[in-house]
């Protein structure tokens, strides 16, 4: 009894020296999460939080909002870059209308595989976008998720060609690209908040959607979707932000801590996305959803997302030479 009572006031001792070591200013960041349980925002947030933890020795923590308790994806730009909230998982065309030139990764067509989505973000480009929207949108994004291309889900009936799209509602988010991209395919989409698109699915106010297997899983859409088009036109990235406030305010070593934490989190993104995805797809299907592919391996689609869309955005993302840049890391030929 005697050597238990010894050993348990060591351990006390041991928490107390380490509590007394940690500095005062460590604190639980609250991270916003766009959507739900078990898709690859909360995976990266997951990764993140246990990174940070172990880079700073305990000295700071951070806690997961899932399910956009926080507020709407682009709501959290705002209150990121005014200093009211720590960090935030969302779509990265929820921060384009803060920093448009980041919107040259959601011109349609552009990223073709999680391996150029890698390419990009994690070298001089990604670093270039890491710099604008620090200066555009008081935001740094120090991790990226990989959530995979943004497939096509609806209520109604199957779609493997444009025409097929043609009596469909389909929403999308508040995102000029994304709206221009539907109507070269002949239809006006409805623009609207993520926060209100399960129910608005659920009503059949709208029809469809697109988003990634991974987020048609975590949102559970297979309870009111029933069709899916393996349409290929975005890939989804979706950045970490941290407040540039809240970064600056940091020490030297803790920043270093956070931006390698985030290191950490975009590496374990890419590995989840290689390892659920095709398990996510084959239950969803088990569990009553249909999916098909384009026709003609797309060539419609892409034809006219390509010519009618990405003329009109070359000025807002900062001129063709920006797009000509990725395309050029890519090893795919400049446009004239």
């Amino acid at each position: 009894m005697t050597f238990h009572f010894r050993a348990l006031r060591r351990t006390a001792l041991a928490l107390l020296l380490i509590t007394a070591a940690l500095p005062a200013s460590a604190r639980e960041f609250r991270v916003a999460v766009g959507d739900g349980a078990g898709g690859t925002q909360e995976a990266l947030g997951l990764a993140f939080t246990a990174a940070l933890a172990e880079k700073t020795a305990g000295a700071h923590s951070a806690k997961l909002f899932l399910n956009g308790q926080l507020g709407d994806e682009q709501d959290t730009v705002t209150a990121a870059a005014t200093g009211t909230l720590d960090f935030s998982i969302l779509a990265i065309n929820n921060i384009t209308p803060f920093s448009p030139s980041v919107g040259t990764l959601t011109l349609p067509y552009v990223i073709l595989s999680l391996e150029e989505a890698e390419t990009i973000t994690q070298g001089e480009i990604g670093q270039q976008m890491v710099d604008r929207t620090v200066e555009d949108a008081g935001v740094r994004i120090i991790g990226w998720a990989y959530s995979g291309f943004r497939v096509l889900t609806n209520s109604k009936h199957p779609v493997t060609t444009v025409a097929d799209l043609q009596d469909l509602v389909i929403r999308v988010p508040k995102n000029e690209i994304m709206i221009e991209t539907y109507k070269s395919w002949g239809i006006n989409p409805t623009p609207m908040a993520w926060s209100e698109t399960f129910a608005a699915l659920q009503q059949k106010v709208v029809d469809g959607q697109d988003n990634p297997y991974m987020t048609v899983n975590a949102m559970k859409f297979d309870e009111v979707q029933k069709y899916v088009t393996n349409i290929r036109y975005i890939f989804s990235i979706e950045p970490l932000i941290v407040s540039e406030q809240l970064f600056q305010s940091l020490s030297p070593e803790e920043q270093a801590a956070v931006s390698e934490a985030g290191k950490v989190a975009t590496a374990a993104s890419a590995e989840f996305l290689r390892a659920k995805e095709a398990e996510i797809k084959t239950d969803l299907q088990a569990r009553g959803m249909e999916i098909s592919d384009p026709a003609d391996g797309e060539a419609e689609f892409i034809e006219r997302a390509t010519t009618q869309v990405w003329p009109k955005f070359y000025d807002t993302i900062g001129g063709k030479e920006v797009l000509n840049g990725v395309l050029a890391a890519l090893g795919r030929p400049a446009v004239e």
